[in-house]
């Protein structure tokens, strides 16, 4: 794609099952990878320890309480596809109501917290931290329990991973994942 990077360009993309990401270099690659890695909120599946910890109120969660905290922490690592570009495309999204993050809380201080896009009744994850155990998981055991709350039918995870095979994700055909998407923009959600 040649044309300018915006957050109307990256939503449009989103409905088309494709997404951005930074490279080092500063330019921006786009994807769609087939299969692509969802969590069907239906089996999504968390651990016992997990879910008594959720339970045991140890962390405080919120939802868009610390956006710019929350994206640097995402990108704090060796080597990560956030650029300064993302940054400012993604903090668009937020301010225009698109963009979310959810943060867990520990003792007063931000321990862990995701963001994504939400569209219709799809939402597309994009990076999660953690700086005390569980932090991470607990948001994201938050995320799908507000998605189901509000009617969502759709969480986009893009790659697979060990970490995310653990709570079930499953990797999808391409037209199965468009099949998805199509109905999930086709709703009418509010995720905050």
């Amino acid at each position: 794609m040649n044309q300018p990077f915006t957050p109307q360009l990256v939503l449009a993309a989103y409905t088309q099952a494709i997404f951005p990401m930074g490279n080092e270099d500063g330019s921006i690659y786009w994807y769609s990878p087939d299969p692509r890695c969802i969590i069907d909120l239906d089996k999504f599946h968390a651990s016992k320890r997990l879910m008594r910890t959720y339970r045991q109120g140890k962390f405080e969660l919120r939802v868009n309480s610390a956006w710019k905290e929350v994206l640097d922490a995402c990108a704090e690592r060796s080597s990560t596809w956030i650029t300064d570009d993302i940054k400012r495309v993604y903090t668009q999204l937020h301010e225009m109501g698109y963009a979310h993050s959810v943060e867990a809380y520990y003792e007063g201080a931000l321990a862990g917290g995701l963001y994504g896009v939400a569209i219709g009744g799809a939402f597309m994850g994009e990076s999660m931290f953690h700086r005390v155990t569980d932090a991470s998981k607990i948001c994201l055991v938050y995320l799908v329990e507000r998605m189901k709350a509000r009617g969502f039918t759709l969480l986009d995870s893009q790659y697979m991973t060990d970490h995310l095979g653990t709570f079930n994700a499953l990797n999808i055909r391409r037209s199965e994942y468009l099949e998805r998407l199509h109905d999930a923009l086709n709703r009418n959600c509010r995720f905050d």
